[in-house]
């Protein structure tokens, strides 16, 4: 690897693994099967960078670099296209994407510059909706905050935040209204649509206050998680079982964990 560029000896490396007397489980792989892998190694790159742990950001993205490489091998395989296509189309849009540096216009800031990509976007796409360009297989909450920065990036936004908090109301009252009040059952697709818009409203609110949801979520989750498991030990050291313990007991326990941590973290 010392005596060539340290990229073209990866998709040297890719070339080899696939070629003959390669690697037979290389050899089997398709761009179907390498789907997953993409998707995970993605996630592994967002978890490195929550860790805050350079190197390990580093071991990441080698890992999902060597996903793109080894794809770009089995579409050159097929004459479809090879990595240095594929280098040389993301430098060509990100240059026409940035006519503010390298052209002459000039923009006030990061919001104008983001008016400005969805508009040279919408442009590109001929005559495609706006929202064409959000990814199927986003993640739901993801995908919801893509598609109203996209519509919001067109104008279509509420003035302010606490408009979207109102909205907010609304829909929790659409669905307390599909739960039923008690006298009948209620309708199980009425509810879930209910429910779908109380999210999208949530992640359309993340956006409008500048908040990424997914990483919102993720610090509610691992607070619970750390309160929950609180509530283990505690009970642990009272020779006692979760699963035994009357819903108010369980509550004392929580009740409790939060206090310690926020003596803790205090």
């Amino acid at each position: 690897m010392s005596e060539v560029r340290p990229f073209d000896a990866l998709r040297e490396l890719a070339a080899r693994l696939r070629g003959p007397g390669g690697c037979p489980w290389d050899r089997e792989q398709t761009p179907e099967t390498l789907k997953t892998y993409i998707i995970e190694e993605a996630y592994e790159v967002v978890d490195a960078i929550s860790g805050d742990n350079p190197q390990m950001i580093a071991a990441e993205l080698g890992d999902l670099l060597f996903q793109i490489v080894f794809l770009a091998q089995i579409a050159a395989e097929k004459a479809w296209f090879n990595v240095d296509d594929v280098c040389r189309g993301i430098h060509a849009k990100m240059v026409h994407r940035h006519p503010h540096v390298f052209g002459s216009v000039e923009v006030s800031g990061a919001s104008e510059v983001v008016r400005n990509w969805e508009a040279l976007k919408a442009r590109e796409r001929s005559g495609r909706g706006a929202l064409a360009g959000v990814p199927r297989e986003l993640p739901a909450l993801l995908k919801a905050l893509r598609i109203t920065e996209k519509a919001a990036a067109l104008g279509f936004d509420w003035e302010r935040a606490n408009d979207v908090v109102g909205k907010l109301e609304e829909e929790v009252g659409e669905l307390k209204a599909a739960l039923g009040d008690g006298a009948g059952p209620a309708s199980v697709e009425g509810v879930r649509e209910e429910f779908g818009d109380v999210l999208f409203v949530m992640a359309n609110l993340a956006r409008r206050l500048g908040i990424d949801p997914e990483a919102a979520l993720q610090g509610a989750n691992e607070k619970f998680s750390r309160r929950f498991s609180a509530m283990e030990d505690e009970a642990r050291e009272r020779g006692a079982d979760l699963g035994s313990m009357s819903l108010e007991e369980l509550d004392a326990l929580w009740e409790g964990a939060k206090v310690r941590e926020r003596r803790t973290s205090g």
